[in-house]
């Protein structure tokens, strides 16, 4: 039993990864209507990477006249992102990008964190060139697994801030805490390490934590906190686990003050 456990599941943890990892959701053609019915207003974006895999996604613009600050939205590991069209009307004055990671949703070719992290770049230098978006005002807007392409942007771009839910110190560590008997470095292919990041990034960041999250325990959200280089803020969303803590009591409103007092330095 001793020996027949590591040679069964390590190469059983190697090759799943990437389907535990990313747990790719398709967008059905009726979603895609509803979407078009509900926000008119919505631009459908069919963006082409430097590989050629082509990326879908939405822009939605805010009303304002002038160019506006930018809110971009990395999805966690199992969402279709575009039903977070309807989050600008919690977004008032701020225009939101939100584009399904490579896999997901209509976008083509395949998820790996090299792929997410390059094609984050590609949107945010596609995006901040526009000339209907502030490009001094542009804020990376993370969830689970997003919070590590957020992170990821914000070492590589001008960012005015970070808004992390559910955030994480490293894929490692959390993966690392479900099997403590188990080499977890030499057989994760991604690492999605912010942990290493932190310091450097001097924005400010704000958290947002479940209560009773079971997927991501807090000490993982509260070593990046500790990590951050920036002026960090928190806040634990009562009654809430890692599913629905965007539904819960003040979530949006702090979210709210938080984009406002960035807008206000």
């Amino acid at each position: 039993v001793i020996i027949a456990i590591p040679v069964l599941l390590y190469p059983f943890l190697y090759f799943m990864q990437d389907r535990l990892i990313f747990v790719q959701k398709k967008k059905d053609r009726k979603h895609l209507i509803w979407v078009k019915q509900a926000y008119p207003d919505a631009e459908e974006l069919f963006i082409t990477t430097p590989d050629d895999v082509i990326l879908h996604g939405w822009y939605v613009k805010n009303s304002a006249p002038n160019p506006s600050p930018l809110l971009i939205y990395f999805g966690g590991n199992s969402e279709e992102v575009s039903k977070h069209v309807r989050d600008t009307e919690f977004l008032p004055g701020w225009s939101l990008l939100v584009v399904n990671y490579r896999g997901y949703g209509l976008s083509e070719g395949t998820p790996s964190e090299k792929n997410l992290f390059e094609d984050a770049v590609l949107l945010y230098d596609q995006f901040s060139s526009r000339a209907d978006i502030d490009s001094k005002n542009i804020v990376s807007f993370g969830r689970s697994l997003g919070t590590g392409v957020a992170v990821y942007l914000a070492s590589q771009r001008e960012l005015k801030g970070l808004i992390l839910v559910s955030p994480y110190d490293s894929i490692r560590s959390v993966i690392q805490k479900i099997y403590p008997y188990v080499p977890v470095s030499p057989l994760l292919k991604h690492h999605f390490d912010s942990l290493a990041r932190a310091p450097s990034i001097q924005i400010p960041m704000l958290a947002l934590m479940a209560q009773n999250d079971r997927t991501i325990p807090h000490s993982h959200s509260l070593a990046l906190l500790n990590a951050w280089g920036g002026v960090t803020h928190q806040q634990m969303i009562p009654d809430t686990v890692h599913n629905n803590i965007t539904t819960g009591h003040g979530f949006w409103e702090v979210i709210g003050r938080f984009l406002q007092s960035l807008l206000e330095r």
